[in-house]
């Protein structure tokens, strides 16, 4: 089923001769369950492609549709309240809030939201990422692989309709990047959770269903991978 589709997107930044096309004129679309890797040279539009997936900028044309919705219709409230529902993002530097606890880090959106946390739902998440005996604890009292699962919890606690991730292993050692990418990978199996990820590391991309490779802008090479 699918529950991603592109069509004819393109983001512009400036105008006239200092114009760049950061994207030009991407479509594609992903089916539920999907696990994708976009890869690409530094600068070649695949971080301001997930942007775009993600509701956080809007394209300059085209059409982003998630699950049957233009997001880009919407207007900012909507919005906001969309990408906080139906999209988990996971980003390279966690973008934790430092005054808040583990817990209140994940349940983050719900909260947000004014709704009741799902108490069995959070202590599976939890338990899934190894977390229940920092639940009470602050951000910088955390390695830096804690920190990314904790960011990981905040993305699904919601259970969104995909889950998207920018360089979630940037910043981190080979171990935990290792670790990292196998609870991504067990949450797309196990849950049947659409997972696109941002990624410069080829070993990451080869572990995914399907690569696009992002070039000047544009698809330069769509691959199934593993059917």
């Amino acid at each position: 089923m699918e529950i991603l589709k592109i069509e004819n997107l393109s983001k512009q930044y400036g105008k006239g001769e200092t114009a760049v096309n950061a994207l030009n004129d991407i479509s594609f679309s992903i089916n539920k369950g999907e696990f994708v890797a976009i890869i690409g040279p530094s600068g070649s539009g695949k971080s301001t492609l997930l942007h775009m997936l993600g509701g956080v900028d809007r394209p300059t044309s085209g059409k982003v549709m998630i699950d049957g919705t233009d997001i880009y219709s919407l207007n900012e409230t909507q919005l906001a309240i969309f990408r906080r529902r139906q999209i988990g993002l996971i980003y390279q530097f966690y973008n934790l809030i430092p005054i808040l606890t583990v817990e209140e880090n994940i349940t983050l959106p719900i909260l947000l939201d004014q709704h009741k946390v799902d108490q069995r739902n959070l202590e599976e998440i939890v338990g899934k990422l190894g977390l229940q005996e920092r639940l009470n604890y602050l951000p910088n009292q955390l390695s830096g692989g804690q920190q990314q699962r904790v960011s990981i919890g905040r993305a699904l606690v919601s259970n969104p309709t995909i889950m998207l991730a920018d360089e979630p292993t940037g910043n981190l050692d080979s171990k935990n990047s290792g670790e990292i990418i196998d609870l991504l990978k067990m949450f797309n199996r196990t849950y049947n959770q659409t997972l696109v990820i941002i990624t410069h590391d080829e070993r990451i991309a080869l572990q995914a269903d399907r690569v696009i490779e992002i070039e000047d802008g544009k698809i330069a090479k769509d691959e199934v991978i593993r059917p």
